[in-house]
C-alpha cells in the first residue's frame, strides 16, 4: 500500500497542474479502502453555492493549505507543489 505522497512521487498519477490525475486518485481510493479521496474543486468561488458542500472543501482546504510553511518557488524559479495546489483551488 502506497502513502499519498508515495503516489505524488509515481509521474503517471501526479498533474502538471497539481494534485493527482483523476487515475491517480481512483488508484488510491481502490488500494486503500476506507478512504474517499476526492479531485480538487476547481470551480472558481464566485461560481460555487457558498452554503455548498464543494465551497465548504475549498475554504478548508485553502485554510489549511495557506498556512503551510515552505516556499512558493523552487531554487529554479519554478511554482513549487504547494504554489500549484493552491492555484488549482483558487485559493
Amino acid at each position: 500500500m502506497l502513502t499519498f505522497k508515495e503516489y505524488l512521487k509515481e509521474n503517471k498519477y501526479k498533474s502538471e497542474t497539481g494534485g493527482l490525475t483523476r487515475a491517480g486518485v481512483d488508484k488510491y481510493n481502490r488500494e486503500n479502502p476506507g478512504h474517499d479521496l476526492k479531485m480538487a474543486v476547481t470551480t472558481p468561488p464566485s461560481k460555487l453555492d457558498p452554503k455548498g458542500k464543494a465551497a465548504g472543501r475549498r475554504k478548508s482546504f485553502c485554510a489549511r493549505m495557506g498556512g503551510v510553511k515552505g516556499p512558493m518557488k523552487d531554487e529554479h524559479g519554478k511554482p513549487t507543489r504547494k504554489a500549484l495546489a493552491l492555484r488549482k483551488w483558487n485559493c
